[in-house]
């Protein structure tokens, strides 16, 4: 079958697209470097004729609602516009697992993403992840005040980007589900003490003191409204064996 990723050459993208072709399906990356920008449209929709399904794992760097809400409304509405166009019979939406509970900030723009997609005329599929394990490295990046790292509290229950991957290829594999099972890690997880871990893996050194964030998603975070459901499924790699395997 002919799959089109958009969003295929970030941190899971890459993943959905190496997963894929290891099954022997054709794959289009639908990114800019491969010439399509899918914040205006247009060059799209005749790659995609022929296309068997869409998996749209595209991301912004942001942690304001108002950039995350324009950004996913305005990717969404050109994808499902152009896959009509084109005559693609499937759009798969990867999400976040608990963003109804705490549609703060980047979630709000997840949020406004799924409405769209769920009242569309497209045959459609929502896989709801909770965070990968590298959200450790990435925060210990960005949270940053001068030269010293900070640890947001957080209770996660972190997947494998790669676990996350082969369900969406599972997915594909199949007529548009809906809705689905929310996928989650094996356990739950301090926050804190993965970008702790991370630090101390990755050779750094010095205090990393643990910090609340403010407002609504800060106080979401603390409070577990992003861990998942008992009826989540669960994937394997725990958040150590990650580290140590990277």
């Amino acid at each position: 079958m002919k799959i089109a990723v958009a969003g295929g050459t970030g941190l899971l993208g890459r993943r959905v697209v190496e997963e894929a072709r290891r099954r022997d399906h054709e794959v289009l990356v639908l990114s800019r470097s491969e010439g399509f920008d899918l914040t205006v449209g247009g060059a799209a929709t005749r790659a995609l004729e022929g296309t068997d399904v869409v998996v749209d794992v595209l991301s912004v760097v942001t942690l304001k609602a108002a950039t995350s809400i324009a950004f996913f409304e305005q990717t969404t509405r050109i994808l499902l516009a152009v896959e009509r166009d084109a005559g693609v019979p499937h759009h798969l939406a990867l999400s976040i697992v608990g963003i109804d509970k705490a549609p703060f900030d980047y979630y709000a723009g997840k949020l406004a993403q799924e409405r769209l997609v769920e009242a569309s005329t497209n045959g459609w599929t929502i896989l709801r992840a909770t965070q990968f394990h590298e959200f450790a490295a990435q925060m210990y990046e960005r949270a940053r005040f001068g030269p010293l790292h900070l640890a947001p509290r957080m209770r996660t229950q972190p997947v494998a980007a790669a676990e996350v991957a082969t369900r969406l290829v599972d997915l594909c594999e199949r007529t548009p589900q809906g809705r689905v099972r929310d996928l989650a890690g094996p356990r739950e997880e301090s926050l804190v003490d993965m970008i702790r871990d991370y630090a101390e893996a990755s050779g750094a050194h010095g205090w990393i003191p643990a910090v609340s964030l403010p407002g609504d998603l800060g106080r979401a975070q603390r409070g577990g409204l992003l861990l998942p459901d008992a009826d989540a499924d669960l994937g394997r790699t725990t958040f150590a064996e990650w580290l140590t395997e990277r």
